[in-house]
């Protein structure tokens, strides 16, 4: 049994340009070709590709990935034992860093002083005060509500509105690579993720690596974060979720 590279692409949620690019570095080179010389894949090819996702969603770079996965005295036993091990280390990484993360939503409107016409003329149909209660309760005693709460007490209504107008630059960047097909493990991708913290570093709270890692985590985690990001274009949260994780791989590889 065989599989196309676009029956592939379907099942393990990746874009066909990324499977031409991991045949290409020959990462994942498909067992088979077709009397027209396209790729076939064998149910092998797709426990590799298996392997390959996990380390990837683990923040392996690429290069790393296929060492792990070349080196003859690894059995897939093992393999399995080390992703749960990091898998593990992770949870609880991300469990001791969820008090210390808020959504940028959420962040935008601690402290808002504004007006109920300037709100709705800032923020449109979202309510600023609406999670006001379960953000004091989640993040109240962290240093990056302590922040955002110093900074948007500072804010006009114009600072609201460049926020807004920034943030949502950003996100007709994304939108228009997911529409041209870029993958998001893309440098373009990357590079749109990395404008994106840097935007909450410069309007909201100092946003490292790891902090926008577990926020691109809460994206797809939490459907309200979810549902309000896929207005834009369904699926965008996930894409953001994959070019945040590859972009921090690439600055902290």
């Amino acid at each position: 049994m065989s599989y196309s590279v676009g029956q592939v692409a379907g099942f393990a949620g990746v874009t066909v340009r990324t499977l031409h690019h991991y045949d290409d570095i020959g990462l994942l080179v498909p067992s088979e070709r077709s009397h027209a010389g396209h790729r076939r894949y064998s149910d092998a090819d797709l426990d590799r590709l298996q392997q390959i996702l996990f380390y990837r969603e683990l923040g392996f770079p690429l290069d790393e990935v296929a060492a792990l996965l070349d080196d003859p005295e690894t059995d897939p036993r093992a393999h399995l034992r080390r992703q749960h091990e990091l898998l593990t280390a992770r949870i609880e990484k991300l469990q001791k860093m969820a008090a210390a993360v808020e959504h940028a939503m959420e962040a935008r409107k601690m402290g808002i002083n504004l007006t109920p016409e300037e709100k709705f003329e800032v923020f449109g149909d979202f309510d600023p005060d609406q999670y006001e209660d379960e953000v004091q309760e989640r993040w109240g005693d962290t240093d990056a509500y302590r922040q955002s709460r110093q900074r948007s007490a500072s804010y006009t209504k114009e600072d609201w509105l460049r926020i807004q107008r920034e943030g949502d630059e950003i996100t007709r960047r994304f939108v228009a690579l997911m529409e041209a097909g870029e993958s998001a493990e893309s440098e373009a991708a990357m590079d749109a993720a990395e404008e994106h913290r840097q935007w909450i570093s410069r309007n909201h709270y100092d946003c490292g690596y790891e902090m926008h890692t577990c926020l691109g985590e809460m994206y797809v985690s939490d459907e309200r974060f979810t549902r309000n990001i896929d207005q834009a274009k369904p699926g965008l949260a996930a894409y953001q979720r994959a070019a945040i994780l590859a972009n921090a791989a690439r600055h902290t590889s």
